[in-house]
C-alpha cells in the first residue's frame, strides 16, 4: 500500500462521515493505523484479530486509553506538531496525545461548534479555565482560544480569576443583549456560581467537566442545579472530550450528548471488552464507553475509555461516571 496517498485520501474523506459511510470509512481508518500504527498493530495481534477480516466498527478493537499514558501512540512516524497532555498532579502519568497535523484538530472543533452553535462570528465567546491556562499543552485551552478569534467579538477572551471582572462583562453583554457563551471548567463556573450570581438571559453557559481535586466532587445533576439556579438558567451545556481525542461531543442540557457525524460513541460489556454494542436497538442500553473519533486519524480512532454510559436508540448518550478497575480485568493482557 502506498501510505502516503492512503493518508491523503483520508485526511480528505474525516469530514465527509455520515450515517452512510461511516461504517466503511472507519474499517478504512482501521486498516491504515493497523499497518502504520506499531502499537496498536501489537495490541491487535495480541488480541490475535485477524485485520484483514474486520468489515465492521462492531470488531474493530478499541485502545485501552491508559496506553496513552504509557506509550507513544502514533501513526506514521512524525515530528509532533502540538503535544496535548493531560491534568494531573505530580504523582500522577499524564496521557500524551502527539499531534501530526493540527489543522486537522482546528478543523474538527470549528465544524462541529458550527454544527451546534452556528457561526462563532454570533458569539461572543468568554472562556473561564484557570486551571487548564496555566498549562501551555491544554487542548481545550487552544480550542477555546481559536474560537474566541474566529468570533471577533471585542469583548471575548479568557478570564484566570478575575471574577468580578467576569461578572461586569456579563452584565454589559446582557445589557446589551448579545448571544453570549461563557465555556468553563467546572469547579471555576461553581465558584463564579456561589460569588456572583446574576440572571442571565442571552448567555449560555457551558461546563467541560473537571474538578481536579479543587472542590468537592459533585455528580452532574447538582452542579447544573447550582449553576441554574445561579444564573436563573433552564439548562446548562456540557462538552465531552479529552486529551487523547481530538472531537468534542456537545449536550444542550440534561446531560445528553451529541457526537458530530466523524465521532461515534458505542459500548462494550464490562465483564467482556471485546463485545461491542452499538444503537438501532428501541432501548437505552448502559455499559463502558468506546469512542471512535476518525479526527484522531495519526494516533488511534478507536479508543476503549474509562467512562460508563447509556447509549440511546437515537445515538445520544449520557456519561454516568467513572469505571471502577473490574473493567480491567478484560485487558490484562495488553500489557506491551
Amino acid at each position: 500500500m502506498n501510505t502516503s496517498v492512503k493518508k491523503s485520501t483520508l485526511r480528505d474523506k474525516i469530514f465527509t462521515a455520515n450515517d452512510e459511510n461511516f461504517n466503511s470509512l472507519a474499517v478504512e481508518v482501521f486498516q491504515f493505523q493497523y499497518e502504520c500504527n506499531e502499537v496498536y498493530r501489537q495490541y491487535c495481534d495480541t488480541l490475535k484479530i485477524d485485520a484483514q477480516k474486520i468489515t465492521s466498527i462492531t470488531q474493530i478493537p478499541f485502545l485501552p486509553i491508559r496506553f496513552f499514558k504509557s506509550h507513544r501512540i502514533v501513526t506514521t512516524e512524525f515530528e509532533p506538531a502540538r503535544i496535548f497532555e493531560s491534568s494531573g498532579t505530580s504523582q500522577t502519568i499524564n496521557s500524551r496525545h502527539y499531534v501530526k497535523d493540527i489543522s486537522l484538530y482546528e478543523e474538527s472543533f470549528t465544524n462541529a461548534f458550527r454544527l451546534f452553535y452556528g457561526d462563532p462570528a454570533d458569539w461572543c465567546i468568554l472562556a473561564l479555565l484557570p486551571s487548564y491556562l496555566e498549562r501551555s499543552s491544554s487542548s481545550l485551552v487552544m480550542m477555546a482560544e481559536k474560537l474566541v478569534q474566529q468570533s471577533g467579538h471585542p469583548q471575548g477572551g479568557f478570564y484566570l480569576n478575575e471574577l468580578k471582572k467576569l461578572q461586569a462583562t456579563l452584565l454589559d453583554l446582557e445589557k446589551k443583549q448579545q448571544k453570549t457563551l461563557l465555556l468553563g471548567v467546572t469547579f471555576a463556573l461553581l465558584d463564579f456560581a456561589e460569588q456572583f450570581p446574576t440572571q442571565l438571559h442571552y448567555t449560555t453557559i457551558m461546563e467541560t467537566g473537571g474538578m481536579k481535586g479543587r472542590r468537592e466532587e459533585l455528580v452532574r445533576e447538582q452542579v447544573h442545579e447550582i449553576l441554574c439556579t445561579s444564573f436563573q438558567l433552564k439548562q446548562v451545556h456540557s462538552e465531552y472530550s479529552m486529551t487523547e481525542l481530538l472531537s468534542q461531543a456537545y449536550s444542550a442540557g440534561n446531560g445528553l450528548f451529541n457526537c458530530p457525524p466523524w465521532m461515534k460513541i458505542l459500548l462494550r460489556q464490562e465483564d467482556d471488552p471485546l463485545t461491542i454494542h452499538i444503537t438501532g436497538s428501541e432501548r437505552a442500553i448502559t455499559g463502558a464507553v468506546n469512542i471512535v473519533d476518525l479526527a484522531n486519524l495519526y494516533s488511534c480512532s478507536f479508543i476503549a475509555a474509562e467512562d460508563a454510559g447509556t447509549l440511546y436508540p437515537n445515538g445520544s448518550f449520557e456519561i454516568l461516571g467513572r469505571l471502577d478497575n473490574t473493567d480491567i480485568r478484560g485487558c490484562s493482557l495488553l500489557t506491551l
